[in-house]
């Protein structure tokens, strides 16, 4: 039923102004929308929608990733316009903070927004 639907996803923030400068600013995705409810973007055919909350406590897991298909080149790129890659208990990552999927079938790298919410890079 939804197949044929363009994805939107949500993303909680406690400074919708900072969040935006970083989605905007940092991951280069262009602003459609701001009229003070929420700063909605585009990324290819999803959109995102930064929704300011009283209070947040960020999940341990990934909120929202990119399928990218040039890994390292992305990495890189990001890292230069001030995106710092976690480093994840227990997994081992190259130097940029990479994770080769076991058997060689992907890669994932991992960052967070100014509110904490964990976001990745995927090349599968």
């Amino acid at each position: 039923m939804l197949a044929a639907s363009d994805v939107m996803c949500v993303i909680p923030t406690r400074d919708p102004e900072r969040a935006r400068a970083f989605y905007e600013g940092a991951l280069g995705l262009p602003v459609v929308v701001d009229d003070g409810f929420a700063t909605v973007l585009k990324a290819n055919n999803a959109t995102i929608r930064l929704t300011k909350v009283a209070e947040l406590q960020p999940h341990a897991f990934t909120l929202l990733g990119w399928e990218v298909s040039d890994m390292e080149g992305t990495v890189r790129s990001l890292a230069e316009r001030g995106v710092m890659f976690e480093r994840l208990p227990g997994v081992e990552q190259d130097e940029l903070g990479i994770w080769r999927v076991p058997g060689g079938m992907g890669k994932v790298a991992w960052f967070k927004d100014p509110d904490g919410n964990l976001l990745s890079l995927s090349l599968h």
